[in-house]
């Protein structure tokens, strides 16, 4: 048994509508005046990029621009990255703008100008030995909370698979976030995003208690506690509450607020209380199918959340008067089945898919995807139904 938990968060987080105005006082704080904005083609396209150099510029800061990040990068494109910021002179403040593919890069290059190296070499966990250099993250996706996790994610070409760089230092120095820089998302890219923050919720609130996680040592994923518990409660709600609405009105702002916030507070929860069954299926099928991480991990939800209800059954009911189910006179296996079914319509509202067949995954790989699965041991140890072979094909089967 596990006598204590800790809990972690970047250390500054700048949360409302026109806070992308901060952007100079945060750089400040950091003494920064050559930066380097990492960034993607679709930021670059929607105009958001040019908004943001506009404010660089008109504060006097010297910027480099690195516009080629790309969904679900593969290892060569953080090394390239890392490179192109090599060739640079004077570098003292990151600044990663996009979804979670781009901040995940920022993330991986300010490790690598701080220690040097190849990304191989610090996969895992607390493979970094201090802080990196000087990072803000400014999400315009509310779906990752990669602005303030301790995880970078990256495609491992040559096996096939996601693979992850797992420590505190990884944390942004300083979390921006404006809801005003999400509403060009588009529907789709919005619901993906959207359905992957309330996984890292339900994954984080349904893990298994810090005190019976089976590992020796410092661990990052440490499984549920107060703290997570609250913040990964909240972030259920404040997403089941407004996803829908973020995907058909894009230009909600209250939906599109109310949705970063969610993902805030998800990001917070999972990067201390660890992801499970969901996220390690996940890995796997993202190098089989070449679906978006969260198009996956939505789908495999409300599987695994049925697969895990008789483990959890007081916290399904929390959940069910979060999302206001009426459930008081329930069973908890019916309770359950009302949260699962809540769960599923939702994916379909949002036009997701809800079987893994649709997705092209071939019915003979299961076996695989539930061996990859359980060797990702950070993740199955958090479930909090023990997963064995047999299990872990069950529920690929289910979700077939």
């Amino acid at each position: 048994m596990r006598n204590y938990w800790d809990f972690f968060s970047t250390e500054r987080i700048i949360f409302g509508n026109g806070s992308i105005q901060r952007l100079d006082a945060a750089l400040k704080s950091l003494k920064a005046k050559h930066v380097l904005l990492i960034t993607d083609p679709g930021i670059v396209k929607s105009g958001i990029l040019s908004r943001v150099e506009q404010l660089l510029k008109s504060w006097e800061y010297e910027l480099i621009v690195y516009d080629g990040a790309i969904p679900e990068p593969p290892i060569e494109k953080a090394v390239e990255c890392f490179e192109f910021a090599k060739s640079q002179m004077n570098i003292d403040a990151i600044i990663g703008l996009g979804g979670g593919s781009s901040i995940d890069l920022a993330k991986i290059v300010a490790l690598l100008l701080e220690h040097g190296g190849h990304p191989r070499q610090y996969f895992g966990e607390n493979a970094i030995p201090h802080a990196i250099a000087p990072l803000i993250a400014i999400p315009t996706t509310a779906g990752t909370g990669s602005e303030v996790t301790s995880v970078a994610v990256v495609t491992d070409t040559q096996h096939n698979i996601k693979v992850g760089i797992s420590n505190n230092f990884l944390r942004p120095k300083i979390a921006l976030l404006d809801p005003e820089l999400t509403v060009e998302l588009p529907p789709y890219v919005t619901a993906c995003s959207g359905i992957d923050a309330l996984a890292h919720a339900v994954e984080a609130y349904m893990a298994t208690d810090f005190k019976y996680i089976r590992a020796e040592g410092e661990i990052l994923f440490q499984g549920s506690n107060p703290i997570s518990d609250t913040l990964a409660l909240q972030a259920i709600q404040l997403i089941c509450r407004n996803l829908v609405v973020a995907v058909q009105q894009g230009a909600n702002i209250e939906a599109r607020s109310n949705m970063l916030q969610g993902s805030l507070l998800a990001g917070m929860a999972f990067s201390n209380a660890g992801t499970a069954a969901a996220h390690a299926l996940a890995y796997p099928l993202g190098g089989l199918t070449k679906s978006p991480h969260g198009e996956l991990t939505g789908l495999l939800l409300p599987y695994v959340m049925s697969f895990n209800a008789e483990a959890q059954p007081k916290k399904m009911r929390s959940i069910a008067h979060a999302l206001a189910l009426p459930c008081d006179h329930l069973t908890n296996k019916e309770v359950a089945a009302l949260v699962v079914r809540k769960v599923m319509e939702l994916l379909e509202s949002i036009g997701l898919p809800t079987k893994l067949s649709s997705i092209g995954l071939k019915r003979e790989t299961i076996p695989e995807v539930a061996d990859s699965a359980l060797k990702i041991d950070r993740l199955i140890r958090n479930n909090p139904r023990t997963p064995n072979r047999d299990g872990m094909i069950s529920l690929l089967e289910a979700a077939f």
